[in-house]
């Protein structure tokens, strides 16, 4: 816009000018100054993308009010499958990814989508199964208890979901050489669906299902359910805990999601892991490695 000459150069109009612009820099100021309390605003939560178990188990329910409480941080949790929230990661979608599946944990971070892969703690897998096991599937043998299952054609209920237990049911399925999916056998129950639906089914139908014990210990509905095959080393269950890359999405809250970590497998993270148990006994144990 072109004003008179005689109005610009009017004393009252610089006068009005000069107000202007004094408030036009406090603003930008007010805004220049505003903006890193955003950005620390931001880093007082991050979303955790996990395995179903960590939350259903109650673990995270004991475990994440201490972080908050100690690091002044929030968690809000996506709880699903293994292969699903390593999806959730790769997509930019999480902060942090908190699985089972060391395999599928080290390929993610092998195409970058994550930063390094930390060991947390472990547990360990078990078969459950009616109480009077049709199949005769007891004992310490994980392979030869489902070849027994599989032989019998006693009904088995799957995740079928792409997680780590699951990942782990069609590990041992191929140990014993056997595909019941692949066979699409009748008694076979894919059910696509997390651990606490899985355990609900199996406990409906009366069938065999693996399971986490944490999960397992925490599970009500168990009816006619019992643990049929335990103590098997192939059963060993770690979990590890990973930041998403934030070259790749930035983001990323990287700094509250390392933090996160940190205090994980500090000692008081692993003390805080120890602690939680169901009926005193304890669901998962701390085995981070000290750098």
């Amino acid at each position: 816009m072109n004003f008179p000459h005689e109005l610009i150069t009017s004393p009252k109009f610089r006068v009005q000018r000069a107000m202007f612009g004094a408030l036009a820099s406090a603003a930008l100021a007010a805004l220049s100054g505003l903006m890193p309390a955003s950005a620390a605003a931001q880093d007082t939560s991050i979303v955790v993308s996990s395995t179903t178990s960590t939350e259903q188990s109650g673990l995270f329910g004991f475990l994440l009010p201490q972080f908050t409480k100690s690091s002044g941080i929030a968690v809000k949790v996506v709880a699903l499958g293994t292969g699903q929230a390593l999806d959730v990661g790769r997509r930019g979608d999480a902060d942090v990814v908190f699985v089972h599946d060391q395999t599928a944990e080290e390929k993610f971070v092998a195409e970058g989508a994550g930063v390094e892969r930390v060991a947390v703690m472990y547990n360990d897998f078990v078969l459950v199964g009616p109480a009077d096991d049709p199949a005769k599937a007891a004992g310490k043998d994980i392979v030869a208890g489902l070849k027994a299952v599989h032989a019998a054609k006693a009904a088995f209920v799957s995740r079928g979901d792409k997680s780590g237990t699951h990942a782990a049911e069609l590990r041992y399925w191929k140990q014993a050489s056997l595909d019941p999916a692949g066979e699409k056998a009748a008694w076979y129950r894919d059910t696509g669906s997390g651990m606490g639906p899985a355990l609900n089914t199996a406990a409906a139908m009366n069938a065999y299902l693996l399971a986490d014990r944490g999960t397992w210990l925490s599970f009500k509905n168990r009816q006619n359910l019992k643990i049929i095959v335990e103590g098997d080393s192939k059963l060993f269950n770690q979990y590890g805990v990973i930041l998403v890359n934030p070259k790749k999405h930035p983001h990323v809250k990287a700094v509250a999601g390392q933090k996160f970590i940190d205090w994980l497998v500090s000692a008081e993270g692993q003390g805080t892991i120890a602690a939680y148990k169901i009926g005193g006994e304890q669901l998962f144990f701390p085995n981070a490695v000290k750098k």
